[in-house]
């Protein structure tokens, strides 16, 4: 049976905090769901157990020794990959098998610029599962699949029987398929037994009851800071009262000088107590645990929003969309207005996003005031978005700034850094939108490379923010929230009055 040691594992650039930090972990058989933060190395986690990068300290062994080792990355070649078309081209029984398990057309791979980037995702992953690998390393792999080709996807891991790793904030797919559930979380490594659900409850009790010890000793230390300074106001008073007296330099009788000799020792076990008490309360201050609250998204970000003053702000009239040289869509007429809120539904290339596309095409909106979230980032996008904020006039800059805090990240240490996660960019970027206070948000699947606090941290801002919003999301839970109609896509059509 195969699995994976992960032994005194560090790592981290040379210029920044590290990502892991002395972690071990053993991994047998079967599907492990990694989870943590945005940032926090999930993915370069992966890589080191890839063997595409190598750790500062410690090891990663995999067993058997000479174990096959695939990694499926969040992104999506512009070309089929090794795999894929070595899927393609294959007639055994097993690659049938898999090709129809997974719907899988070999002639589709001749058009590859024309398919979606789900169903890219189902070639990619297939690819991966027909070169037999022992250990088997997924990175988001339900980004861009709709739920359809979810449920397929999950049939077919479901079978794997090596050592399976995923990341992914798509709950639908980590409950069903892992067994236990491995938190990354500030450079250290804990596993937990049982699905996300399980651990996340785990977890979130071991906080609170860190939150109920730091309470504790909070009481603590201002009860050792009281007594600190009732005894010092007690040194205080006595020595005022040892100033205010008048002495009588003759006065040298054996009464005196036993009185004055009392008086000293007393004064000298005040300073002794004072001294006791400060180191009481220094200890009981450095034993307060550094446990900052997480903010949540509130309101008061949109506060002075103002409302855009025509009523529609993006339409589209065509006979016909195309997607490079191939009509999708026919007789489209739709709006988005002001106060709209409009999920976009649809199967794996139905035309959702072209749909998107052809819509911005003809929008005139101020640039400000237009937030577009693309699927994928540009790469180096995240160091461009980082250049924009810092450059934000300081009132905009604190509203975009707490909506990042607000989406689980931390703003300081976000801005000190060269380039931010997949993650962390689409937060900033959608900051950025909601900050500025824009009248419209176009957003192409916005939870893609996003954990699963965040995530719901997502689902609270959006359902805050009080402009047009236009979603194509696969999430039920997520888009419920945050939208009030529906734009279906099917048969080439568009159909509005949902």
């Amino acid at each position: 049976m195969s699995s994976i040691r992960l032994e005194r594992l560090t790592f981290g650039h040379a210029d920044a905090v590290p990502l892991l930090t002395r972690a071990d972990a053993f991994l047998p058989s079967g599907w492990t769901a990694l989870v943590g933060e945005n940032g926090a190395g999930k993915t370069t986690l992966l890589r080191l157990v890839s063997g595409a990068i190598h750790p500062t300290d410690g090891q990663v062994l995999v067993s058997p020794e000479r174990a096959r080792v695939v990694l499926c990355p969040q992104e999506v070649g512009l070309a089929p990959g090794d795999g894929a078309r070595d899927l393609a081209r294959r007639d055994d029984g097993d690659a049938r098998r898999l090709r129809g398990l997974l719907g899988l057309d070999p002639d589709s791979l001749g058009r590859w610029s024309t398919l979606s980037p789900g169903e890219r995702k189902r070639w990619q992953i297939g690819g991966a599962l027909g070169s037999a690998p022992d250990v088997l390393l997924l990175d988001e792999p339900t980004n861009h699949v709709d739920a359809a080709a979810r449920e397929v996807l999950l049939g077919a891991l479901r079978r794997f029987g090596g050592v399976g790793i995923v990341v992914s904030h798509d709950r639908s797919l980590i409950e069903p398929l892992a067994q236990r559930t491995l938190r990354l979380h500030r450079g250290r490594l804990r596993m937990y037994p049982g699905s996300y659900a399980a651990a996340r409850e785990a977890w979130e009790a071991e906080a609170r009851a860190a939150w109920d010890r730091r309470a504790g000793m909070q009481e603590a230390a201002r009860d050792a800071r009281a007594r600190l300074a009732e005894a010092r106001r007690e040194r205080e008073a006595a020595e005022r009262s040892r100033s205010g007296r008048r002495r009588d330099p003759k006065d040298a009788d054996a009464r005196s000088v036993v009185k004055k000799n009392r008086q000293a020792r007393a004064e000298d076990r005040l300073a002794r107590n004072v001294a006791r008490l400060r180191e009481v309360a220094e200890r009981a201050d450095d034993r307060v645990e550094d446990a900052p609250a997480e903010p949540e998204p509130g309101r008061s970000v949109f506060l002075g929003f103002e409302r855009a003053p025509r009523p529609v702000l993006l339409s589209l009239d065509a006979p016909v969309v195309h997607a490079g040289p191939a009509p999708v869509l026919r007789d489209v007429h739709v709006r988005l207005r002001r106060d709209d809120r409009v999920r976009v539904e649809g199967a794996n290339g139905a035309g959702k996003t072209t749909l998107l596309g052809a819509l911005l095409a003809h929008a005139d909106l101020p640039a400000d005031r237009l937030l577009v979230l693309p699927q994928e980032l540009a790469p180096g996008a995240g160091a461009s978005l980082l250049a924009e904020v810092r450059s934000l006039e300081p009132s905009v800059r604190g509203r975009v700034l707490a909506l990042v805090a607000a989406l689980g990240s931390d703003p300081a240490r976000l801005l000190a850094s060269r380039e931010p996660s997949p993650g962390e960019a689409r937060k900033l970027l959608l900051a950025l939108g909601m900050g500025r206070h824009a009248w419209a948000l176009v957003l192409d699947e916005p939870t893609n490379h996003l954990d699963l606090p965040s995530v719901e941290r997502l689902e609270e801002a959006l359902a805050a923010y009080p402009g047009a919003l236009l979603l194509v999301s696969h999430d039920d839970a997520f888009a419920g929230r945050c939208t009030t109609s529906r734009w279906r896509i099917g048969g080439g059509s568009v159909d509005t009055t949902g």
